[in-house]
């Protein structure tokens, strides 16, 4: 969120207020004091970026007709009552119907300084994810679909526009869980093929000898068990789109065969002598490298070269970790949608949590989490796993470790190459290798390290 939050006093008493105008001041905050409640109710609007602190005893309006103003308003505005001793259960009462917090007087500037910190952090979250929100609720188009604000993501998206429309092959990588599937939907359903059938098949869920027959179909009789005709999947999908994901755990006759369909655009129902003509897209999605498959000899290279007309690469989450919170939301909303339930609010430890996983299952396994999140199976650490490398406790602890993840990933990206990875994080090589010193990454672990550095 870019607006700064902005702290509201609200104080009759002079000394008082510039006394916690000054305390919230030095803490780093913008504030705004008033002498009355009426003067203060000119900022409170929903949406505000504000929290605001306010005695309970003013003349005329006072704290709690000011709290029921704040509520009425924005119920997610955080306000914070200054009480004397003999206010205090009035105050408590107010906790109940929705102030955030109560100070009891006398009070030090240090204790209004830590409980308006906590109060700001609250509502700062509460606007970042109204904003995220907002966000995936005013999508249009493909920004809608294929979520992510991350340069790699942009790029991703105008590929897709780029090659939606014509009927070239397409081959998406990507590891497991970055979504191949859904960016095989968005190449269908932004062409003039949206109309026919988008068509899945797992490569790899079917067993050898059933594959054939669901790929081409086949003729009652065709084999022990065909009791009548049956459409194929390729037959099925044509005028859309056939995806078949896990492409390289087809077997390596039926990639003869598909190699076939894909020159001559015609199909073999089993047990059939009639050629069929198809006009289907084909996409196919790997999560190995197709090249190196091909040059060991266990995935056809004329079937690579048709498939990989253009290519689509799907980067890992750990490479896109800004994305990280929109996509947790908009998760978090399908959750709460599909269980009938309430979206929660993700806290300041839970984000850091997210931020600084690695994220081996990617995309589905951040689903996941947000699913046990809503269902409310997850506690105050979202994960387990991560919970013990995130939870330093400490600012400089929990920054500690997200540079070392940042580190660890450029030097993944660029093979061990130092060099490379220190001008991706733009700092100089000797200062990487003395952060690869400090935060114990010794150099044997990375290939092609510069020695001599």
């Amino acid at each position: 969120m870019e607006d700064e939050i902005r702290v509201l006093v609200v104080e009759d008493d002079e000394n008082v207020r510039i006394g916690v105008e000054q305390a919230v001041a030095l803490a780093g905050f913008p504030v705004s004091a008033y002498a009355s409640a009426v003067d203060a109710c000119a900022d409170v609007v929903p949406g505000a970026p504000i929290v605001v602190v306010s005695d309970v005893r003013m003349p005329g309006m006072d704290g709690l007709q000011l709290l029921d103003r704040v509520m009425a308003a924005d119920a997610q505005i955080p306000v914070l009552l200054i009480s004397g001793h003999a206010d205090i259960s009035t105050a408590v009462g107010a906790m109940r119907v929705g102030a955030y917090d109560f100070i009891e007087k006398p009070f030090s500037s240090e204790v209004i300084a830590a409980r308006v910190a906590r109060a700001v952090e609250k509502r700062r979250l509460t606007l970042e994810v109204e904003g995220l929100r907002a966000s995936l609720r005013n999508g249009q188009g493909i920004e809608a679909l294929v979520l992510g604000n991350s340069p790699a993501m942009a790029e991703v998206r105008k590929k897709i526009l780029r090659l939606a429309d014509t009927s070239v092959s397409v081959l998406i990588t990507g590891e497991t869980g970055t979504g191949k599937e859904m960016i095989a939907r968005s190449l269908h359903d932004f062409s003039g093929r949206r109309d026919a059938h988008f068509v899945a098949l797992n490569c790899g869920g079917l067993p050898e000898p059933v594959f054939e027959s669901e790929l081409f179909g086949h003729e009652a009789g065709a084999f022990t068990g065909a009791i009548k005709k049956r459409v194929g999947k390729i037959e099925w999908a044509n005028g859309g789109t056939l995806f078949l994901d896990e492409i390289e755990t087809m077997p390596v006759p039926l990639q003869i065969k598909m190699l076939r369909v894909l020159q001559e655009r015609v199909i073999e129902r089993l047990g059939a002598n009639e050629l069929i003509p198809v006009d289907c897209r084909f996409v196919a999605a790997s999560k190995a490298d197709l090249v190196e498959l091909s040059a060991d000899g266990r995935f056809r290279a004329d079937l690579l070269y048709r498939l990989n007309v253009a290519q689509i690469e799907l980067p890992p989450l750990r490479e896109r970790r800004e994305d990280v919170p929109l996509l947790f939301e908009h998760f978090v909303l399908a959750a709460a949608r599909r269980f009938g339930t309430a979206a929660p609010v993700v806290t300041a430890a839970q984000l850091s949590e997210l931020m600084t996983h690695a994220w081996p299952g990617n995309v589905r396994e951040l689903q996941n989490v947000a699913d046990r999140f809503v269902l409310g199976l997850t506690g105050d650490s979202l994960l387990s796993a991560a919970a013990g490398a995130a939870k330093g406790g400490t600012l400089p602890e929990q920054l500690a470790h997200f540079e070392q993840l940042l580190i660890e990933e450029a030097l993944r990206r660029h093979d061990g190459n130092v060099a490379d990875a220190s001008a991706e994080l733009g700092m100089p090589k000797k200062t990487l290798y003395h952060k690869l010193r400090q935060l114990k990454i010794a150099a044997r672990d990375w290939q092609g390290e510069d020695k001599d550095a």
